[in-house]
């Protein structure tokens, strides 16, 4: 799985992991902060969570056009130092006012343009590391690994953001959500420091693929063995990717509902608390240690020597008697906050992502692995099929306005719909989002890659503007049919990827 990897790839996925833990930090609590502290409804929070996730995955096309001219590792560097300053003015409580709320948009800004400057230029930049043609091959599988980087970040972060608001209310005396909220924001600056001197200590690996302006030409020339395009062809490579764009801007809208309705759902529908072995998936040590087992098994079958499988192995018992101990720990209750359900979607990526690997890897040597644009396809129906559960299992349930007003006599679920919800889009994600990066950057003409890597982001920018809908529709309709609503999207999405899959894999 990580053989044969250029090094640059564990640098620049390791500098992503520092930032992507301190922005799920944020976004873990954000829908929740903005309705504790400012007192908003579920749909005026709804239409600023996505706004600002909107600017995050938009600002990357301009981000892209910029480090086209000057270079993606001064765009990568630029954007580190203006997200700490935005994540710096989150963390302070201002309170709940008109002047508190102009405050918290300004950081959001600064937030999402460093994002803009910072998150599509590296994964450019992990392109490029794969223009050498004694890595091309390995591409798609690179891209796998640095997603699962992303994720283990994201892991982390519900944690964090609970831990550490937890601690301001018993420590520090802050008894509302919202002023304790603030002190999750500050993790994300702390986060940064990390993320911008692991980029600087292992500079060395990928600075070939930093681009400039000076010697652009230079490197275009040395990072790439394909040939000139010519025009048509080079319009052939833009629709194919504009139509792509067109497809995830749906996946997108339904996937982020995890931060918004799914949030909700986990706030006002879910069970509360959970007893004995039912704690133990609320326990992030707990998914370290399945993660622990899955990559040791994997190391003990494609290990080549006796120390190597021996260390695997002993990898494998430790952590399974880590499990075991405390599965007969798990006494008593705990309680279930709603943005600890965050963490199952980073759990089953970077759980899933050796196994995906492997099942591709396996069709590929046979011949009969999908092209980047079906497996997009797919995972558009695995994410229909995820929110047909949710439809299922909200069949009964009362609308949110109906449960407010039934207090605390309201109708509550398992908390294993969610989890189990999380598992299915994940699926869904993992045969989108790294395949769809991967796609850009191999297909994208040379001259535009910055851009085309925007236009991805600017699809996926429109689609966190579209979660809006989630909040809009939270409130007088039953559950199943707000779920229903992003299952047909995802549906219809994935007919017109079908219909047009010849187009598309002939670029691909």
């Amino acid at each position: 799985m990580f053989e044969g990897q250029p090094k640059g790839l564990f640098a620049l996925a390791l500098a992503n992991t520092g930032e992507r833990f301190g922005y799920y930090t944020m976004i873990a609590v954000f829908a929740l902060f903005l309705r504790a502290n400012f007192g908003l409804t579920p749909g005026t929070a709804g239409v600023i969570y996505s706004s600002f996730l909107m600017l995050v995955y938009f600002l990357p096309l301009i981000g892209g056009v910029l480090a086209d001219k000057f270079g993606f590792g001064k765009m990568v560097t630029a954007g580190i130092i203006i997200m700490f300053f935005g994540y710096l003015f989150l963390s302070i409580p201002l309170g709940g006012g008109v002047m508190a709320l102009c405050c918290m948009i300004a950081a959001l800004f600064f937030i999402s343009f460093g994002t803009g400057l910072f998150k599509g230029n590296l994964q450019v930049m992990v392109g490029n590391l794969y223009d050498d043609p004694k890595y091309a091959d390995k591409r798609d599988a690179g891209f796998s690994i640095f997603y699962m980087a992303i994720n283990i970040g994201a892991l982390f972060a519900p944690t964090a953001a609970i831990k550490i608001s937890e601690w301001a209310k018993t420590s520090l005396g802050y008894t509302q959500d919202g002023e304790a909220y603030h002190f999750a924001f500050a993790v994300a600056c702390a986060s940064l420091i990390l993320s911008i001197a692991i980029y600087y200590a292992f500079r060395s690996t990928f600075r070939h693929t930093e681009g400039g302006k000076k010697d652009a030409k230079k490197d275009a020339a040395a990072a790439t063995s394909e040939p000139e395009l010519t025009k048509a062809e080079t319009k052939e490579r833009i629709v194919a990717l504009c139509l792509v764009f067109a497809v995830v801007v749906f996946f997108w809208m339904a996937f982020h509902q995890n931060g918004l309705s799914l949030t909700y759902f986990a706030n006002e529908f879910t069970e509360k608390s959970a007893e004995g072995v039912h704690t133990m998936p609320f326990d992030v040590i707990n998914l370290v240690m399945i993660i622990f087992i899955v990559y040791a098994l994997f190391s003990l079958f494609q290990s080549k020597t006796a120390k190597a499988k021996g260390i695997s192995a002993l990898v494998i018992l430790a952590a399974l008697g880590i499990l075991v101990f405390k599965y007969y720990r798990a006494t008593g209750s705990v309680e279930i906050s709603a943005p600890i359900f965050q963490q199952f979607n980073p759990f089953y990526v970077v759980a899933l992502t050796p196994v995906s690997m492997a099942i591709f890897g396996s069709l590929a040597a046979k011949g009969k692995e999908p092209s980047a644009p079906r497996k997009i396809a797919y995972g558009m129906i695995v994410a229909a099929i995820a929110f047909c559960l949710m439809m299922y299992g909200s069949r009964n349930l009362p609308s949110p306005d109906e449960q407010k007003a039934l207090g605390e006599a309201g109708m509550f679920v398992s908390p294993y719909w969610l989890i189990v919800t999380y598992l299915v889009l994940t699926f869904g994600e993992l045969l989108l989002s790294p395949m769809g990066i991967s796609f850009v950057s191999k297909v994208a003409p040379p001259k535009y890659k910055g851009m085309m890597m925007g236009g991805w982001f600017v699809a996926t920018a429109i689609g966190n503007q579209l979660v809006m809908v989630g909040g809009l529709l939270w409130g007088g309709l039953k559950l199943w049919i707000v779920w229903a609503v992003f299952a047909v999207l995802c549906i219809l999405s994935a007919l017109f990827m079908f219909a047009m899959m010849k187009r598309l894999e002939k670029v691909a």
